[in-house]
Order: structure tokens, then sequence, then C-alpha cells
């Protein structure tokens, strides 16, 4: 705990009270895979200046701190966000990636994945191990990789539209103790030296062109059941802006009245209201490719079959699940996994075999209230 301690420039009694109060969790399981980690903890929850998932590591005697990831602000209104948050800038129009969000670092002679939350996940580790070019830390060893990490083969977002299997998609370089990023010209040059993908990068622009082309790369994104658009100045100086899809605002809606009963309200009441918004701008902007009459449909369409597909599947299999195949080069790392992930969450794991060398996990989140919800429902019970 005294590295700990000192990293966060706290008393060794104020960090051990930070980890009584669990604002302070451990970040791993010891185990060979990690060889590299003598012990490692992460924040929980922001604490002064470090953010939520900062992630702190002892490593033969030295302290590694990776900072948490910024929280990206999201606009509903893209135009005014634009004339208000970027004005005068260059901006980059980049690929916001349905995935989720990894920070790749180097502790003494490895690579290891840092999830947001701050802890080193095992599948995500091996499969950055396979796929990151080890040259760029040996030549940046005080930076980060922030990536998406996309696909089918997720344990968390399903996303066949990005890979079959789960790649990584750089969208930033940031130093590890500092957070200060690279800037966005920088930043894909130095991916491509290095070999590693990244989230697309649409243009440059800044006032009125950016807004005609940020709603136009939009649309384009939203035909192609995409997620939506991060805008960053192109040093990098100001904070980054998200903005989603029609597409992704109904995909979320489908998914929360799915399981209407484990996910809080907040997420439902979100999405309606940016695709509202959306329509409010595309309207006034005459930018409106869907009719109030379509949007509504699609919302409507969204809501109901969602919550049709969870009434029928429990009334066809008794249960509620989610299923996600992942694949594992090692044995060891796969059963290290399934205890990682049973820390967290409630999960069923099924060995599948081996395919093309790898070795095949099904993993199964049981969403009980929901399924539990709808047997009462559909019995005769009372909501």
């Amino acid at each position: 705990m005294k590295f700990v301690a000192e990293a966060l420039s706290l008393s060794e009694p104020a960090a051990r009270r930070l980890y009584r109060r669990s604002i302070l969790k451990t970040a791993f399981l010891p185990h060979p895979f990690f060889s590299d980690i003598d012990d490692a903890y992460l924040l929980e929850k922001k604490f002064g200046r470090y953010e939520e998932g900062t992630f702190i590591a002892l490593s033969g005697g030295k302290t590694y701190v990776v900072r948490g990831f910024p929280k990206i602000k999201r606009t509903l209104v893209l135009s005014e966000c634009v004339r208000r948050h970027f004005r005068d800038t260059d901006v980059a129009v980049e690929e916001k990636i349905n995935g989720y969000n990894v920070r790749i670092a180097r502790i003494g002679e490895n690579i290891y994945a840092i999830t947001r939350r701050g802890y080193i996940c095992p599948y995500t580790t091996e499969r950055a191990r396979e796929q990151i070019n080890d040259e760029f830390f040996k030549d940046h060893p005080d930076c980060i990789l922030c990536c998406e990490a996309a696909g089918l083969e997720s344990p968390h977002v399903q996303k066949e539209i990005y890979s079959k299997r789960l790649d990584f998609y750089l969208f930033d370089i940031r130093k590890a103790k500092t957070n200060e990023a690279f800037g966005v010209e920088e930043k894909l040059r130095i991916a491509e030296e290095y070999g590693i993908k990244v989230a697309p990068v649409f243009g440059v622009w800044s006032g009125d062109e950016l807004v005609e082309n940020a709603f136009r790369v939009v649309e384009k994104l939203d035909k192609e059941g995409r997620e939506g658009i991060v805008l960053k100045d192109v040093e990098m100086k100001k904070n980054a802006v998200k903005y989603t899809t029609s597409y992704c605002n109904c995909s979320d809606l489908y998914y929360a009245f799915r399981y209407f009963n484990d996910l809080g309200r907040d997420f439902m009441v979100t999405r309606a209201v940016r695709e509202g918004f959306q329509s409010y701008e595309f309207e006034r902007l005459n930018l409106q490719e869907l009719s109030r009459e379509e949007r509504y449909a699609r919302i409507g369409k969204a809501v109901v079959e969602g919550v049709l597909d969870s009434i029928e599947e429990v009334l066809e299999t008794g249960k509620l699940r989610e299923r996600a195949k992942l694949r594992f080069r090692s044995e060891e790392v796969m059963e290290l996994f399934v205890q990682h992930m049973r820390k967290l969450a409630s999960v069923r794991f099924e060995y599948a075999g081996e395919e093309d060398g790898y070795h095949i996990l099904i993993m199964e989140k049981v969403v009980a209230s929901t399924a539990d919800r709808i047997k009462n429902l559909v019995s005769g019970g009372f909501w």
C-alpha cells in the first residue's frame, strides 16, 4: 500500500482508509500471466486530480500510474455546439467506435490491457499482446494507447460490423501519468509507423464547413449502422465532444427495453431525448431524411420489439440471456478470465472446444430480473 500512497501523494493510513471505503480496490488477480505485476490497485471513484479508473501498479520496485480516461462530453445540438465550443478551431471528425474502452500500457516486460474501470482484463490483454506492436512502448515508454476494443467476439459489446473477432482501434495516445494527449496528426503518424489500427478520421474542418461535413459524416454512419462521431481539436487542447447517430439511439432503446427490469430508467430516457433533439435539429436545418412519422415508427419499433423479443425468449426457453463467443490462445488465460469475470458479474461459461488453434469459450449472462418479471406478468401478475 506504500507505493499507492506515494503515487497519490497520501500517507499510508489515508490510502488504507480509501481501501476500506472501497474507493481504492485491487485491480487484478495474481497469476503467472501477470508476471510483471507485484501488486496493483484502481480508483473506483474520482479522487483529487485522479480520474475514476486510474490504475496504480508496483513492478520490480517501480511504480506505474495509468490515469483514468477523461469523460467525453456529449452534445445533442451539434451545430450550436460546434459554433460555441470549437470557434476558430481546426477540428478532426473521428468515428466513435462501438466497443469497450481499454488503455494499453507496458508494465515491466509485457503489455497489459486496462479496462475503463481500471481492471487488468486477461482476455483483452492476450488479444492486445497478439495485435499491438510492442516496439511502440520501447520508443515511448511513458505513454499509453487508448483504444476501443470492438468486434463480434467481445465480452461486452458484440458488433460484427467492425470485425468477426476482436480488434483494437486507437483513438488517443496519452502520457500515462499526466493524461496529456498527443495531437491528432501525430497520433495518426505514429499509428501508421507501428501498424496500429485507428478509429477512422474523416477529415479536419472548421467553422460552417465543419458543421456541414460533420452532419454529412453522421448521415453516412447512420446508414451503415454505426455509433457516431467524436469531435477533437487537432492539438487536443480542448475537451472532445461526442454525438451519436439515430441508429445508435434506437439500437440502445431496443437493448434498454429488451432488459427493461434490469436497466435504469435514465438509460432509456436519455436515448429517447437524444433522438428528439436530433429530430429537432435535422428538421430546423433541413437535413431531415426521415419524416417525423418515420422517426416515430423507428423509435416505437425499437421499444416494442425489444420487449416482444424478450417475452418470446422467456416463454420459449424460460431464460433471458446474453451470449458471447470468445477465443483464447492459452487455456490458462481462459481459466484466469473465468475467475476475473466471476469476481465482477454473474456469468456462466461453457467450453466449446478448439478452433484454428484457439480455445473457444461461450460466456453467458443470465438477465434474471427481467425474465422473472416477464414470467409474472404473462401469468396475470401485477406491474
